[in-house]
């Protein structure tokens, strides 16, 4: 039923306590999902860096039940704005990778390292799901201001490039943002006015939405109405998902889609089409 466009699994979990894949697939079969895409985290601001072998590895002995994204630092290889990142991400997109990310590198989006990684991003070809943070240092994320203009100049940047926003400081701005704190964390408040992911994604036909964490989730279930008109209009650019970082997280977006197809709000084709249709489009599943 379900294609999880944002997952984590490592095969010695270590002191961060991620599942491992057993613990993320016993999950996945309780809740009806499918397949999960395997998102390495390669940076170091908050996790210790996993590599993208072992993704492959895990995709390899789980057959048929992950599908793999590779991840590179901006900083890789040359600490240079003009570092070939385009050889490792062809080398691991010939090996069947799908994607690149989760990006999450402490750095602003305009940052030279981070449109180079960019730039060969869209040349080889790969959609790019990435994290944001509303500060530098202390936090883990691309930066951004309110109102997301470095993100905007990138989508205006690199139009090939499919981005898929995640994160709080991306859906917090599904509404006009009431106060500097709704940016971290997850408002409550009613959307009263539209904010400006919404208006991005009318305009930018490369920004899609990841629906994952309790980022997504809130930025729904914060407005059961404005929740249906955004999904139906959006239906064709949001990706569910669920960033399951620890074997007990909750998983309340299930619940939430389950329930606004069942009392038709959104059509069962909406439904299908977040659920995992968009995932097999834009994957090439």
């Amino acid at each position: 039923m379900f294609i999880d466009i944002h997952a984590h699994a490592y095969r010695q979990v270590g002191p961060r306590r991620f599942s491992t894949p057993d613990q993320l697939l016993e999950r996945y079969d309780r809740i009806g999902v499918e397949r999960g895409v395997l998102l390495p985290l390669v940076s170091p601001e908050i996790y210790l860096p996993q590599s993208n072998e072992e993704i492959l590895e895990i995709v390899e002995a789980y057959r048929g039940r992950f599908i793999p994204f590779c991840n590179i630092d901006p900083r890789a290889m040359t600490n240079s704005g003009d570092a070939p990142l385009g050889e490792l991400l062809r080398y691991y997109r010939d090996r069947g990778c799908k994607g690149i990310g989760e990006v999450m590198p402490n750095m602003p989006f305009l940052h030279p390292m981070v449109q180079n990684l960019l730039r060969h991003v869209e040349e080889v070809g790969l959609p790019l799901t990435f994290d944001m943070a509303t500060r530098i240092g202390g936090a883990y994320g691309l930066y951004d201001d309110a109102g997301l203009p470095q993100l905007e100049q990138s989508l205006r940047n690199f139009p090939r490039l499919i981005f898929l926003g995640h994160g709080p400081p991306f859906w917090a701005e599904i509404a006009r943002l009431e106060t500097p704190a709704d940016r971290s964390g997850y408002p409550k408040s009613p959307v009263k006015e539209e904010g400006v992911v919404p208006r991005l994604m009318r305009h930018y036909p490369n920004l899609y939405g990841d629906l994952s964490a309790g980022s997504g989730y809130n930025a729904l279930a914060r407005d059961p109405d404005h929740a249906v008109r955004f999904l139906n209009e959006f239906q064709d650019k949001l990706l569910f998902g669920l960033d399951i970082c620890a074997p007990d997280n909750p998983t309340p977006l299930v619940d939430l889609l389950l329930r606004l197809r069942d009392t038709r709000r959104i059509s069962r084709k909406a439904f299908g089409k977040i659920a995992h249709g968009n995932a097999i489009r834009l994957l090439g599943l």
